[in-house]
């Protein structure tokens, strides 16, 4: 699996610089998992550190890419379906990201060119249940493609930085914070999620629940780390105990990448009211 991993990764490298996106992060990257190729026993920590590199450059190269309507695509993980064991297993991983991901894109895309038609043909009598289907599958492909980068196999602790201190001044501690979002993401009524956001109009982080993928939230916030309590995320390992799920997640989070979103979300500020 691990192999297989890397020749995946290897490969999306060489495509990415076919399309003259040569970066010296990216042929580094290259020069690593060339020489991991070709040893023997694949060091542990070494491959690691290829997981978190190749997200990093994977999710934040080519931000001003486009992507037309209806052609949105599932992505990779940034790391192999056992990767977060035993937190969450390899099958769930594998039915999550494979089978209920890729619905919410074939959704997604489906409403989005049905709308396009609806446009074309100036015939809005379907508009209410294409909206809702928007709205559904496309928070559902970005809050999972979210999610999938805020873990890691190498990922737990506490964030450090401007984060942390932001959370400590937002919630008093980063004890009070965890605790806050873990009982946000329990007492989800149903199906839904927990996010910590950035508010662009407040200037300070919040915690927020969302009921399925899109009801119960709030607008003009940056999504920063999000967890999925749907039942098809923890069901086959964890069965009703929603409380141990969240409780284990907390040993995987990648504080890392939720730094570097959270330095970018920042960045976005409205005038306070």
């Amino acid at each position: 699996m691990e192999r297989e991993y890397l020749d995946e990764i290897y490969r999306w490298c060489k495509n990415a610089c076919m399309h003259n996106d040569a970066s010296s992060d990216l042929q580094n990257l290259m020069k690593k998992i060339e020489y991991m190729q070709n040893v023997r026993n694949i060091d542990q920590i070494q491959l690691k550190e290829i997981y978190e590199e190749a997200s990093r450059i994977y999710h934040f190269n080519k931000l001003n890419e486009r992507i037309e309507i209806g052609e949105h695509s599932l992505p990779s993980l940034p790391y192999p379906y056992n990767a977060l064991e035993p937190v969450i297993s390899k099958k769930i991983m594998e039915l999550h990201h494979d089978k209920h991901h890729k619905s919410y894109v074939d959704g997604l895309n489906k409403a989005e060119k049905e709308l396009q038609k609806a446009r074309n043909s100036n015939d809005y009598s379907l508009i209410k249940h294409w909206e809702r289907e928007l709205a559904f599958h496309g928070s559902g492909h970005y809050l999972h493609t979210l999610f999938w980068y805020t873990m890691s196999p190498n990922g737990g602790g506490k964030p450090q930085g401007k984060l942390l201190a932001e959370i400590v001044k937002g919630f008093g501690s980063f004890e009070n914070f965890k605790r806050h979002f873990s009982e946000a993401a329990k007492n989800v009524e149903g199906v839904g999620w927990a996010l910590l956001v950035w508010s662009a109009r407040a200037h300070r982080l919040g915690i927020l629940q969302a009921e399925k993928h899109q009801n119960l939230t709030q607008w003009d916030t940056v999504p920063l780390l999000v967890l999925d309590v749907w039942e098809h995320a923890y069901y086959l390992q964890y069965e009703n105990d929603r409380s141990k799920y969240i409780q284990e997640w907390w040993k995987i989070v990648n504080w890392d990448y939720v730094e570097k979103r959270f330095e970018k979300a920042m960045q976005l500020k409205w005038k306070a009211y």
